[in-house]
């Protein structure tokens, strides 16, 4: 039921795509998977948007390829998730990741495996990964994921998603950010005036435009990718996903990895791979073929003469910066060009369409006139803390490797090293004893693939949210351990409810009653009337839908955290705004109270909550191996 009712936007209205709008509600920089699903998300509530992208859209590299439950809950609101499901692998042996010498070859020691662990919800790790989230962990390559949203985004704002034009700047007045777009086809100028701006351009325009700093560490180590055909049915692992080499010749570093792409499948067999090799690896000039398809077959033991195909290769270096501020003005930083992070635990990706859910629901209140201006300042009280985590925890994962390579007796002397591998294979105390700590060595990366703390337990400190005093629950240290709660600032607890159907026909998840705007109060059946009076005595422009979950479901009593006549106040994004235990002696005046707090953005956090995280980057930073 909702106490609070206003109808909603109607779709936008195709706009010829040789008509340029002298002024739209909000522009986005970057046709990235940031930049279309900001696209989305405010099209599907009506608000006139513009993206503008100076490059095409042929998407011709892999990149990132892991989309977390969080993730996929932001894509299942957008109409994308099951496009998604069906493209990836339909069985689960594709979740663990592995590390040996090489796939292949001729030496006593090529081939060996040096251990593996469950990874994505895979394993052991399922059921608990079922728990936390109503949408399961995917892969999807973002070679094929990005052409996917593009569809989707055309779709939803029809003919305002443009090529070949590049925003050379921006100005801003009381009242707007006026763009200057350069069309790079023609060369054309022109100006829009845009209510809000989205920079989701990578940092690649945005921070000379605007001048945001990025604090942190940058070219820490330099990685060849490359984006091959090439056949690895030798290779005797036979599912994992993502394959790690650390081999002698290359001492306590990692020499590289290989992520199956399919598109059949996704494991030895694929027909597609992408390549990381360290930029050491590459002998002879980086710019010869031949140099670097070396570097791949000496990665993986293969023969000289192993037919690999090239479609694509970039150079790239680790970094571990965030912006230090996510909003100026009218504009908004979002996704890497907020924050960039090594790409080991997925983050990246994930982080960025995370930052789009957070800001867009927020942009589209401001625009219905639901809350003010104010609410905005919230998206970098919220989100900056998480992707300063992220980061340092990202850089924290790419430092688990080495142990591996030295628990091995990897190091700078290459026959030590074989010596060492003498050792792990050897029936001998001295061997059990080195399998013992390689294999914990190898168990500490759960850190990084089994980390759903990290990423279905991420929670905002402050923000658009009223604190209620009750500390984090368990280890705030833990990345691996996820604890559904329902306390301010944290994602609303899944379970399926009882009895309880979609129209479809499918179980409905306590995620699917969360209206996709304004607030939702979730209550108990026999508690409703209380809280229904409660929302109707206070109805303003903020709707505010009230909804009911019975008294006896089991699951939700499991996890809920309150009385029965208790209730949570649930944003767009799913994250709970407030909390009432029990029903308070006044439950509209208290009602009313944390809808003022949310609404302005909450209360500014004492010091930088990011700092904690600032420094892990900085220590981790300082012993990663090059």
């Amino acid at each position: 039921m909702s106490a609070s009712v206003k109808s909603p936007r109607a779709p936008l209205t195709p706009l010829g795509e040789d008509v340029w709008p002298d002024s739209t509600e909000v522009l986005i920089m970057g046709g990235g998977p940031v930049g279309l699903s900001c696209a989305i998300m405010l099209a599907q509530r009506g608000i006139d948007v513009l993206l503008v992208e100076r490059r095409d859209f042929v998407f011709r590299f892999p990149r990132a390829h892991l989309l977390n439950p969080r993730t996929m809950e932001a894509f299942h609101d957008m109409g994308v998730a099951d496009d998604i499901y069906r493209a990836t692998p339909a069985h689960d042996r594709w979740r663990k990741a592995a590390w040996y010498t090489t796939a292949t070859g001729p030496g006593r020691f090529d081939g060996m495996k040096i251990g593996d662990v469950p990874a994505w919800g895979g394993g052991p790790d399922a059921a608990r990964y079922r728990s936390s989230s109503p949408r399961a962990f995917a892969n999807m390559p973002q070679l094929r994921l990005d052409p996917l949203i593009h569809r989707h985004a055309l779709a939803a704002a029809p003919g305002r998603i443009r090529s070949r034009q590049e925003v050379v700047a921006i100005e801003q007045d009381a009242e707007s950010a006026i763009v200057s777009i350069a069309d790079l086809e023609t060369g054309a100028r022109r100006t829009v005036r845009a209510q809000y701006v989205i920079a989701a351009d990578g940092g690649r325009d945005s921070a000379d435009l605007l001048g945001v700093e990025l604090e942190g560490p940058r070219d820490m180590r330099e990685v060849v990718n490359y984006h091959v055909s090439m056949d690895l049915s030798a290779w005797s692992e036979p599912d994992a996903l993502l394959g790690h080499f650390l081999h002698p010749a290359g001492g306590a570093r990692r020499r590289g990895t290989i992520q199956a792409l399919g598109p059949t499948h996704y494991n030895r067999d694929s027909e597609e791979w992408l390549v990381s090799v360290a930029a050491w690896m590459v002998e002879g000039d980086p710019e010869d073929e031949a140099a670097l398809f070396a570097s791949i077959r000496r990665m993986l033991g293969l023969a000289d003469d192993h037919e690999i195909t090239m479609h694509s290769m970039t150079r790239w270096s680790y970094h571990a910066v965030v912006a230090k501020q996510f909003r100026d003005g009218r504009v908004f930083l979002a996704g890497d060009a907020a924050h960039k992070h090594p790409p080991t635990g997925g983050l990246g990706l994930n982080s960025g369409i995370q930052d789009a859910q957070n800001l867009c629901w927020k942009i589209a209140a401001v625009l219905d006139g639901q809350a003010p201006d104010a609410l905005l300042d919230s998206y970098q009280a919220e989100r900056r803390p998480v992707v300063a985590w992220y980061t340092a925890h990202s850089l924290e994962n790419a430092n688990r490797h080495p142990p591996i390579a030295e628990a091995l007796g990897f190091c700078d002397d290459e026959e030590e090293g074989f010596r060492g591998l003498e050792t792990f294979v050897s029936d001998t105390p001295e061997g059990a004893a080195m399998r013992q700590r390689v294999a914990a060595e190898v168990a500490h990366n759960a850190h990084d693939y089994s980390q759903l703390g990290v990423e279905a337990g991420y929670h905002y400190w402050a923000g658009a949210l009223v604190p209620d005093g009750t500390p984090v629950p368990g280890d705030p240290a833990d990345p691996v351990t996820f604890h559904p709660t329902s306390r301010p600032g944290h994602h609303l607890p899944h379970v399926w409810l009882a009895g309880v159907e979609s129209p479809e026909g499918t179980p409905l998840s306590s995620h699917d009653l969360i209206a996709s705007t304004g607030l939702t109060l979730i209550t108990s059946e026999s508690a409703a009337p209380n809280w229904r009076e409660a929302a109707a005595a206070i109805a303003g422009e903020m709707p505010l839908t009230v909804v009911t979950i019975d008294d006896d479901d089991a699951a939700w009593g499991a996890v809920r955290q309150l009385d029965d006549d208790g209730a949570l106040l649930v944003r767009p994004d799913r994250k709970v705004a407030w909390r009432a235990a029990t029903l308070p002696a006044d439950p509209g005046g208290e009602l009313a109270a944390a809808l003022e707090v949310i609404l302005r953005g909450g209360d500014v956090p004492a010091g930088d909550p990011a700092e904690p995280y600032l420094r892990r980057i900085r220590a981790a930073a300082n012993v990663l191996v090059r």
